[in-house]
């Protein structure tokens, strides 16, 4: 008797670990490891993963419980991803159930029944030739009842005869059309198109003597305008047949995307692709730092190393980040690629992330662009991975498990001994740092495409504009370029780090803030919807009419948000067509690329966003880009906040004369003095690089310190306090002396979800058991976690800190 190792669906510390099952006799020949299953689990019955299959147990095997069910029949995840499983497992301390679960995507997770789709009737086994009698595809459930044919079916998914497909519940149908084809010899149908009295039923025939063979119901009808009716009539008199076919959903609604040819190209561009084709051609490992201006023609660096990759037979995965890249990158991959290309991202529906990752399982594509989650594409003969804007904090994963994407693209690069592509204008300070020492590659960049200048930017210092009586949102100098803008029938850009309405709202008589009843932070106005929300846990409520606190009706708006921007250019620029982009205008699906193609093609005058509109964007009228506030995330309690700061006004600024025409920046700040806004007016990153470090290492922050980052939230305060003392005590006891450990203290919010949150920080640079201490002090209060609501978040090099 077979034992499979499987590893259960229950995230807890106790179940962490793999529990033997036997394998039933019919089913010894189909399973193997990456296989979901269905197994009895004390009293209830669990999915599970098979991680090993041996030939016995360390129990005898009549005390061992039997699998109950196959969910899969070829593997869901391959031998690499579960060797990748159990690294995220180690690396991030999460569940190991955790790590596979987050490289399926939702649809698979799904519940679904199995079916078999004949590919090649005439590879099919003879033994199960029988089921497939005048059927195209059979229900798994089938199969079950004939448990002697379990090898043949093997054997005929091996070959491609057969495939199995989900037909996923949730609302995931597999998406289907109706086709219609000759049921007769070309012949029969020219002899019936003459005889048919019925002149729709003559043009139906006619139009398959011109297009012999399938075509879909709707095309006929369309085309010759006409019902069903004929059709049907046709099909009843035997000279047409019918049946359904699956269509893929296509996340780009027309599909049609204009072929484009490599482009030639420039001296620097020939310098920085030389060592990745060399590092491609001869199947080595290594990581490259493609550190470029703006508007530098990175990307078509990417896709002629991609085109080298597909001519070797290999696989290419390119992660852009968050969703706002995607349209425009899709399309310029697309272009070249066509068909060979699968998108991945968050705002595809649960059924064509389905698809798009059918395509990746079944070898149709080889190019997967999209956004984090994409570095998991079962792809098995990887040939390089590109991260492009690699200083995007979009790329770490915030919840279990904490991985970030560059990490996992580096780790499946090595089993692969693929290059990696790291591509950014403005590096993170560890990135660029691993360059300058020559862990990392670096190519150099310096000069846009076509030799065009950078834009010239213009800092305005809004204390001098407020000193001489200017209230508005707008300097002088923004106002009167927009102005000048509106008149030539130029495109600006206008960049502001918020959205709604106002930052917060507060009473002018006695200073009350109107604050989140669950978390400790202010409620932002939105004013379309007349409401006061919270970004952080969606609580909302209308806008009082008087003050809370002293029933004052004095309550007025402070800060500024993109709907209040809106009505200010409005107001101002009264025949100006305004596109205004954040959370709110593009939280509807196909939202964002609508709104880039009505700007892109001049249907306005002036875009007008938050970070989505910040990177990656590329218009050729665009020649102003207006930042209303630089300071927003200055003065946050991150440590990163002057590289954040500089890499988005460096980002915002390369949106402006990209082309032909000259672009020009103007950024707004109430502290022009402060480097990162100085620097970024001239794209100084290495001498931003050189400051920066100097603060880092002054106070001993990353690249010359690691971090982790532990955080324990209860519902009561006095638990979460008393919880993280006892783990600084214990990390101080453990840990070597050079090691940094700070805290216990308070978040900077406090309080999220009615949960109080305490934090501990650890800088660190060798502390070869803190993994081990670690997953000690989550292995402790196990139970706590479980029965007493606490929760305790270890999170590596944290990117958000807030």
């Amino acid at each position: 008797m077979k034992v499979a190792s499987v590893i259960v669906d229950i995230p807890a510390r106790q179940t962490d670990r793999p529990f033997d099952y036997l394998i039933p006799e019919r089913w010894e020949d189909l399973v193997q490891p990456g296989i979901r299953v269905v197994v009895p689990f004390g009293s209830r019955k669990l999915q599970g993963f098979i991680i090993a299959i041996k030939e016995d147990g360390e129990v005898p095997a009549d005390k061992l419980k039997e699998i109950e069910e196959l969910l899969d029949v070829t593997p869901a995840l391959n031998e690499e991803l579960l060797q990748l499983g159990f690294w995220l497992t180690q690396e991030t301390l999460c569940f190991t159930i955790s790590a596979f679960q987050a490289m399926l995507p939702t649809a698979i997770k799904a519940t679904y029944n199995k079916q078999l789709q004949i590919q090649n009737r005439n590879g099919l086994p003879e033994e199960i030739q029988h089921l497939f009698f005048k059927k195209d595809s059979l229900d798994w459930k089938e199969v079950e009842q004939n448990p002697h044919v379990y090898r043949s079916i093997k054997k005929a998914i091996a070959n491609q005869a057969v495939e199995v497909v989900y037909e996923v519940k949730d609302k995931v149908q597999k998406k289907k059309q109706r086709v219609v084809f000759p049921s007769v010899p070309f012949e029969q149908i020219e002899e019936a198109a003459h005889k048919q009295k019925s002149t729709k039923q003559q043009d139906i025939l006619f139009f398959f003597l011109e297009n012999y063979g399938k075509v879909t119901l709707k095309e006929i009808t369309d085309t010759l305008q006409i019902t069903e009716g004929p059709v049907k009539s046709l099909i009843k008199k035997g000279y047409l047949e019918e049946k359904y076919e699956e269509v893929y959903r296509d996340p780009y609604e027309d599909g049609r995307f204009s072929q484009t040819k490599p482009l030639r190209l420039t001296v620097e561009q020939e310098l920085a692709i030389g060592p990745i084709l060399s590092s491609i051609q001869e199947n080595r490992h290594e990581v490259f730092l493609m550190y470029g201006v703006t508007g530098s023609g990175k990307t078509e660096v990417y896709l002629q190393s991609i085109q080298e990759v597909l001519k070797t037979g290999k696989e290419a995965i390119v992660l852009v980040p968050e969703i706002s890249l995607t349209p425009q990158m899709v399309e310029r991959f697309k272009g070249r690629f066509g068909s060979q290309v699968a998108v991945l991202h968050s705002s595809l529906s649960v059924g064509e992330k389905y698809d798009e990752w059918r395509k990746i399982m079944r070898k149709e594509v080889s190019v997967v662009v999209g956004a984090r989650s994409a570095i998991f594409a079962p792809f098995e003969n990887l040939g390089i991975v590109i991260i492009d804007e690699e200083h995007e904090s979009s790329y770490k994963q915030e919840d279990n498990p904490r991985y970030h994407a560059r990490d996992v693209a580096i780790h499946r690069a090595q089993f692969h001994n693929c290059p990696v592509v790291l591509g950014s204008a403005t590096p993170t300070l560890e990135t660029f740092a691993r360059a300058s020492k020559g862990v990392y590659h670096l190519l150099s960049m310096t000069k846009r495409m076509n030799e065009q200048a950078l834009p010239t930017v213009e800092i305005v210092d809004m204390r001098d504009e407020l000193r001489s009586g200017n209230r508005s949102m707008f300097s002088r100098v923004l106002y009167e370029k927009i102005e000048d803008r509106l008149q030539k029938g130029e495109q600006s850009v206008l960049f502001l780090n918020r959205r709604g309405h106002s930052t917060f709202v507060m009473c002018r008589d006695c200073g009350f803030v109107m604050q989140c009843p669950n978390c400790d932070i202010s409620l932002t106005y939105h004013r379309n919807q007349h409401k006061l929300k919270c970004h952080y846990c969606n609580h909302e409520e209308p806008l009082p009419k008087e003050c809370s606190a002293c029933n004052s009706s004095y309550i007025r708006f402070f800060g500024t948000g993109t709907q209040k921007v809106e009505e200010e250019l409005m107001k101002l620029f009264g025949s100006a067509r305004v596109i205004r982009m954040d959370v709110d205008t593009t939280s509807r699906k196909g939202s964002h690329e609508k709104l880039l193609t009505k700007f892109g093609e001049g249907k306005a005058d002036i875009l007008l966003g938050t970070q989505m509109i910040a990177k990656g964007l590329d218009f050729p009228n665009v020649t102003l880009v207006g930042v209303l506030t630089a300071d927003t995330m200055l003065h946050l309690p991150d440590f990163r906040a002057s590289e954040k700061t500089y890499q988005l006004l460096t980002q915002v600024s390369g949106r402006a004369g990209r082309h032909k025409l000259p672009g020009e920046v103007v950024i707004q700040t109430y502290t022009p003095e402060h480097y990162s806004v100085e620097l970024a007016r001239h794209q100084q990153y290495d001498l931003f690089f050189e400051r920066e470090m100097h603060i880092r290492k002054l106070y001993q922050y990353p690249p010359y310190y690691y971090l982790a980052l532990v955080t324990v939230s209860h519902p009561e305060l006095l638990k979460a306090v008393h919880v993280t003392e006892k783990i600084v005590s214990f990390l101080r006891q453990k840990c070597s002396q050079q090691t940094i450990i700070l805290g216990p203290v308070t978040s900077p919010i406090p309080r999220i979800k009615n949960r109080y949150r305490y934090q501990c920080m650890i800088k660190y640079k060798q502390e070869p058991q803190l993994k081990y201490i670690l997953r000690t002090i989550n292995e402790h209060y196990q139970t706590d976690m479980i029965k007493n609501e606490l929760q305790i978040a270890i999170d590596f090099n944290p990117t958000m800190l807030m």
